[in-house]
C-alpha cells in the first residue's frame, strides 16, 4: 500500500483501516496485531502483485481452482486466505460474482472473516497431517455448497501434511468439482511436492522492507494515540525481519513501556529487545574498518556489559556491513530504515571503502557469526571478530594488492621493506602456499585439517580443487572457502573431484620411512642395528653447511636411539 493517512472511522465499523469487521463483544483489550489485521485487499501492504493478478482474473473470469500462498511468518498468509474466500464467494446487493472489492460488506463477509461459515473450512495441518483426515475433509467436497457459490478449503501449513496425505489430496486436485477452490498457505514451499504445487496458482507473499514497514508501524502508533521515536520504529522494524504481525507484536511491546504519552525512545527499544545502540554500532564498525581495534573493542564491551546479547550485536553489523555495500551500489538513493544520521553515516563509509573491502568485512562477519554459534563464551567471541576487522582493515585492498602483483611490487620481501603487511593476493596459487599462509595466520586447525585429510587437485588463484578423505569433517571445505574469500576479497570455487595426490601428511610419513630405510641401508648403520639390541633410528637429517669431510661428504645425519627392556 501506499504511504497514504489511516482512512476516518466508517458507521459499520469500530476501528479504521485494518479494523475487524465486527467491533468487539467486550472492553477487553485487542491486541494490534489482530485490531489492524487487513479486512480488505487494498489494506494489504506491499502485496500489489498480487491483488493485480487476482482483479485481472476476476474480471476475464480465468479463477484457479487452487491457490499457494507462501511466504514467512507474519506477512499475512491466512489473513489473504480469508480475504480471498471473501473474494470468491462475494455477494452484494448490486454485484453477485467473484470480486476484489469488498465494500460494501458481502453477505457472507462477517461469517468467512470470523472463521464460521459453512462452506470455508478452515484445517490446521500441522495437527491434521493423516490421510484419514484429508478423506474425512474431502469427502464432502462432492456435496454443493449450502449457501455460498464455492465451497473453499483452507489448509494452513499444508507442507506438514503427510505424503499419503498429499496423494488423497492430488486425485481432488486433478478433477476437481466446480463448485469446491482451495487455497494452500505455507512457510515452507519446497516441502510441497512438484504434483501439487503444479496444480495450483502461487502467490509469493513479500516480507517488508524495514523502510516501508517502520513507516507503516509510524501510522498505527499514530492512530493509537502513541508517540514512539522515529529511532524506535526502526529498530521495531529491523527487529520483525520483514514480518508485519511481528513489528504489531512489538510496537504492542514498545508501547507500555511508557506511561502519561511519553514517547517511546529508542533506547527503551533497545532495552526492551536487548539491542545495541545503533549509532555507537556504526561507531565500533567505522572504527574497526579503520584499524582502530581499542576503540571498537570499547564499544562493542560497553553494549554487551549493558546487556545487549552478542549474537545481536554480530548481526547488527552485519547488517551495517549490507547496508554499505549497498550505498555503494545504490549511490544517493540508499536510504537507511532509521534517523537520516544513520544514512549520512553509512553513505560516507561507502565512499571511503572499494567494494572488494565491503566484501571482505562480509565474509569476516559472516564467518565469525557461524563461530559464534560454537564458541563457548560469545562475548569473547565477538571481540575476536572486532580483531579481525581490525586487522584486516591494515592490509592492502583487494584492488590495490592485483595493482601491485601487475606491477611485481607485491611480493613479501618488498611489502615489509615498506612497512606493509604482506597481502596473499597473488601468493595464494598453490596448495602449499594456502597451507603456509594459514600457518602465518595462525589458524592452526583449518592448516591441520588441510594436511591431513585433503588430496590436492589443481589449484590457482581463485580456484581450488582436492579429494577429501573419507574421515575429513563435513564443513573443512566450506571454512576453507569462507578463508579464501575473506583473505583475498574475491570469490573462489572449491570443489571435489577424484585425484590421485596424497595428503600433505602422508606424503611426509612416507618420505620420513623412505629416508629411515635408506639410511639403514648404510653401512655403519646397518652394523649398528644388528650390534646393539633395541637400537632404532629416530631421525635423519641434512646437514646445513656442514664443512666438507674426508668420507662423509653428503652423508646424512643419522641419530639412533638405544632402548633397555627388563
Amino acid at each position: 500500500m501506499s504511504d497514504s493517512e489511516l482512512p476516518e472511522e466508517r458507521d459499520d465499523q469500530t476501528f479504521s483501516m485494518f479494523g475487524e469487521d465486527e467491533a468487539p463483544k467486550s472492553d477487553a483489550y485487542q491486541v494490534l496485531a489482530r485490531k489492524y489485521r487487513p479486512r480488505r485487499f487494498e489494506d494489504l501492504i506491499g502485496q500489489e502483485a498480487m491483488v493485480r493478478t487476482l482483479s485481472n482474473a476476476f474480471e476475464t473470469g480465468r479463477v484457479a481452482h487452487a491457490f499457494m500462498l507462501t511466504g514467512v511468518r507474519g506477512v499475512g498468509k491466512t489473513t489473504t486466505a480469508r480475504l480471498l474466500a471473501r473474494a470468491l464467494n462475494y455477494q452484494s446487493d448490486d454485484h453477485d460474482g467473484p470480486s476484489i472489492r469488498l465494500d460494501p460488506k458481502g453477505e457472507h463477509c462477517d461469517a468467512i472473516m470470523s472463521s464460521r461459515h459453512p462452506d470455508v473450512l478452515e484445517l490446521d495441518a500441522a495437527s491434521r497431517t493423516g490421510v484419514a483426515d484429508m478423506r474425512d475433509l474431502l469427502d464432502g467436497a462432492r456435496y454443493a455448497p449450502v449457501s455460498a457459490r464455492h465451497k473453499v478449503y483452507i489448509i494452513d501449513e499444508v507442507h506438514m501434511l503427510s505424503t499419503a496425505a498429499f496423494n488423497a489430496l492430488l486425485k481432488t486436485l486433478e478433477e476437481p468439482p466446480p463448485h469446491v477452490k482451495f487455497i494452500f498457505a505455507t512457510t515452507e514451499i519446497r516441502k510441497v511436492p512438484i504434483t501439487v504445487l503444479s496444480r495450483c496458482q502461487r502467490f509469493d507473499l513479500k516480507r517488508l522492507d524495514a523502510v516501508e514497514l517502520a513507516k507503516h508501524l509510524g501510522r498505527v502508533a499514530k492512530n493509537e494515540g502513541a508517540m514512539v521515536s522515529e529511532e524506535g520504529l526502526a529498530l521495531i522494524a529491523r527487529a520483525a525481519e520483514g514480518s508485519v504481525r511481528d513489528g504489531l507484536s512489538i510496537l504492542d511491546q514498545a508501547i507500555v513501556q511508557t506511561m502519561d504519552g511519553e514517547e517511546v525512545t529508542g533506547a527503551a527499544v533497545r532495552d526492551m529487545l536487548g539491542l545495541g545502540d545503533r549509532a555507537r554500532l556504526l561507531d565500533a564498525f567505522e572504527q574497526a574498518i579503520s584499524g582502530k581495534a581499542a576503540e571498537a573493542l570499547a564499544e562493542v564491551k560497553d553494549q554487551v556489559h549493558a546487556g545487549a546479547d552478542p549474537a545481536v550485536i554480530l548481526k547488527d553489523l552485519m547488517d551495517v556491513c549490507a547496508d554499505v555495500s549497498v550505498a555503494q551500489a545504490t549511490g544517493g538513493d540508499f536510504q537507511s530504515a532509521g534517523p537520516a544520521e544513520w544514512t549520512e553515516r553509512t553513505l560516507a563509509m561507502a565512499q571511503k571503502l572499494t567494494a572488494a573491502q565491503a566484501a571482505r568485512y562480509w565474509q569476516i562477519l559472516l564467518s565469525g557469526f557461524n563461530d559464534l554459534q560454537t564458541a563457548p563464551d560469545t562475548a569473547t567471541a565477538l571481540n575476536m571478530i572486532i580483531l579481525r576487522l581490525s586487522a584486516a582493515a591494515n592490509l592492502p585492498s583487494p584492488e590495490e594488492a592485483a595493482r601491485m602483483i601487475a606491477e611485481k611490487g607485491a611480493s613479501p620481501g618488498k611489502s615489509e621493506q615498506h612497512g606493509m603487511a604482506p597481502s596473499p593476493a597473488g601468493g595464494l596459487e598453490s596448495f602449499a602456499e594456502i597451507v603456509a599462509y594459514l600457518g602465518e595466520l595462525r589458524e592452526v586447525n583449518l592448516q591441520v585439517e588441510l594436511e591431513r585429510y585433503v588430496r590436492p587437485g589443481p589449484v590457482r588463484y581463485g580456484y581450488f580443487s582436492c579429494q577429501l578423505e573419507d574421515s575429513a569433517p563435513g564443513d573443512v571445505l566450506a571454512r576453507l572457502k569462507g578463508f579464501l574469500e575473506r583473505e583475498s576479497g574475491e570469490d573462489w570455487v572449491v570443489e571435489q573431484i577424484r585425484t590421485g595426490a596424497e595428503t600433505m601428511r602422508q606424503t611426509e610419513i612416507r618420505t620420513r620411512e623412505e629416508k629411515f630405510a635408506s639410511a639403514a641401508e648404510h653401512p655403519a648403520v646397518a652394523d649398528a642395528l644388528k650390534s646393539i639390541p633395541g637400537i632404532t633410528i629416530v631421525d635423519v637429517t641434512e646437514p646445513a653447511d656442514a664443512p666438507e669431510q674426508d668420507g662423509a661428504d653428503g652423508d646424512n645425519v643419522i641419530d639412533l636411539n638405544s632402548r633397555r627392556t627388563a
